[in-house]
């Protein structure tokens, strides 16, 4: 089932976080050219993007572990708490996902209803 999901660009219909990650990578790369400050901060941490798309990455790995799991619990080759522990592990991903995309789509209508 999940296995169709291979990586995160396949969840978008259109670009997906790694062509988004592209992008700020190349901005990033024409301001370090252009100021050598900006430079030595960009080197410090991770993009934005890049965290989202490991977060992404992590929730559909969790996901899959969980289907696993209960797929090998109804086999009977993992115990019952094994496979409670990775199905609720899964849930409360599940719930972060959904807490996170409702911020943001809070986010969105919050700025989209500002008077200019």
């Amino acid at each position: 089932m999940i296995d169709t999901i291979k990586n995160v660009a396949s969840l978008s219909a259109t670009r997906g976080l790694g062509s988004i990650a592209t992008d700020l990578t190349s901005a990033a790369s024409s301001a370090m050219n252009a100021s050598p400050a900006v430079a030595m901060g960009a080197d410090a941490g991770m993009s934005f993007a890049s965290v989202m798309s490991n977060v992404a990455k992590d929730s559909v790995n969790s996901l899959k572990e969980a289907e696993n799991a209960s797929f090998a619990g109804i086999k009977g080759t993992m115990s019952t708490r094994e496979v409670v522990d990775k199905v609720m592990q899964a849930d409360q991903t599940l719930q972060t996902a959904i807490a996170l995309r409702d911020k943001v789509v809070s986010a969105f209508l919050d700025i989209t209803k500002m008077q200019i």
